[in-house]
């Protein structure tokens, strides 16, 4: 049965009209998307048998999830620009097949330190996904750009989501290092399964390196509305992990005393953000970002009134978590929405500056959660989540108030013109022959 297109997007300016993105398309490159950033978090339940199989601390083992990380954020900045250099299905391609081979490693690993390498290889390869949501924006129509990016990351969600939950059984019924062998050969399927379904693209002209990388930071100078977007989702995306940095020391003490088990299927709550994310791609698509903006502030704010009151009420606990979610979400899929209509021809790049500030602001609410829990508790790590949370609406006050000004609009450096290829003139991406 043959797919359905997306409505046609109008054409291009060089005359020759933009490719149709198929359902069936968006859905397998959803799929692809969880199931790679997925890697980051299948070791997280298993810390405890990884320590005793390498005979090290706790401790030590958790250095595991710090190297993952660590891999991811240097993609981030060194692999996903590569976007607007290489077509994007040989790197995509290139980057699952690659993947594969760090978790074979991770499965073999005859000591921490093998493991902590190839977990560092793993998270960079991991960035694949940040490469495909940019190529599905281009590939999609703009009156739907929105709706399908918000698929995209729904996938990824999920990927997140269902990730501890799969890593936990399969080490349950066939030990802790099948997970890896699993993933790896997920990685090798979709590797061949995007190769045939990705669409080609033109030939892309020839940039320094460090030209490219350099001025995807550059775009955070230029770019008035990235600069701000960027602000919103590093604080939101802190919030976040100000809750999931500590929620296991709530749960696991009194008055809940769960096992790790449970705690884990905590983050089945996280679920709802799925409706968040499609609801603000509708949104994004009628123009409506600067009320969802506010409206997912509100709630990632709010939502720590809820867990405060989590303390001593699992009702009110679930209800922050999801109000929490669905605002974190709500806000990627705005922010996302806004920045990819900046520099259609720099797409790659813009993606790759505004995660690095997303992943920089994670890893400030993951510092500061700790700290903040060990000197006052649960009551201040949800002043610190909420104080997070205002930081973003008062980003949002300022866009009412202060609109973000005009960006500089010469040609990104390391940007052809259009006088030098097709991509800097918006040209069609020609869909693979069959």
């Amino acid at each position: 049965m043959t797919a359905r297109p997306e409505p046609a997007a109008p054409e291009a300016p060089t005359g020759r009209p933009a490719s149709a993105l198929t359902r069936g398309l968006v859905v397998v490159m959803a799929v692809a998307t969880g199931a790679i950033v997925a890697n980051l978090y299948y070791a997280q339940p298993l810390l405890h048998e990884i320590a005793a199989a390498f005979h090290v601390s706790p401790a030590a083992a958790a250095a595991i999830v710090t190297c993952t990380q660590v891999g991811y954020a240097a993609g981030l900045l060194l692999i996903v620009p590569l976007g607007d250099l290489h077509p994007r299905r040989f790197l995509v391609v290139l980057l699952y097949g690659a993947a594969a081979v760090g978790l074979v490693v991770c499965a073999v690993a005859p000591s921490l330190w093998v493991f902590e390498v190839a977990s560092v290889a793993t998270g960079a390869t991991s960035v694949a996904g940040q490469v495909m949501i940019p190529f599905a924006a281009d590939l999609a129509p703009e009156a739907r750009r929105g709706r399908v990016v918000a698929r995209l990351m729904t996938g990824l969600l999920l990927g997140i989501l269902l990730a501890r939950t799969v890593s936990g059984l399969v080490a349950q019924a066939w030990g802790w290092r099948a997970i890896f062998w699993i993933s790896a050969g997920v990685m090798v399927v979709f590797a061949t399964v995007l190769r045939r379904v990705l669409p080609s693209e033109p030939a892309r002209p020839h940039l320094r390196y460090p030209t490219l990388v350099g001025s995807s930071l550059r775009l955070l100078v230029d770019e008035p509305q990235l600069r701000r977007r960027a602000w919103h989702g590093a604080m939101v995306f802190a919030a976040f992990s100000v809750l999931w940095t500590s929620i296991a020391f709530l749960l696991s003490g009194a008055p809940y005393n769960y096992s790790t088990v449970v705690i884990g299927l905590f983050g089945l709550a996280g679920a709802f953000g799925v409706l968040a994310a499609n609801l603000a791609g509708r949104l994004a698509d009628a123009k409506a970002t600067g009320p969802t903006t506010l409206a997912a502030g509100l709630a990632v704010t709010g939502s720590f009134a809820l867990l405060w009151a989590g303390k001593t009420s699992l009702a009110a606990l679930l209800l922050g978590v999801i109000v929490l979610d669905m605002g974190t979400q709500g806000m990627q899929i705005t922010n996302q929405a806004v920045i990819y209509a900046l520099r259609p021809e720099a797409r790659s790049r813009i993606n790759s500056a505004y995660m690095v500030c997303y992943f920089v602001g994670g890893a400030v609410g993951s510092l500061t959660a700790g700290v903040v829990y060990a000197a006052a508790g649960w009551a201040g790590v949800c002043l610190l989540g909420a104080g997070f949370g205002a930081l973003s609406l008062a980003m949002a006050a300022l866009d009412r108030v202060r609109p973000p000004g005009s960006a500089r609009r010469g040609p990104v450096s390391g940007t052809p013109t259009p006088a030098t290829g097709a991509i800097a003139a918006g040209a069609a991406i020609p869909q693979r022959p069959n």
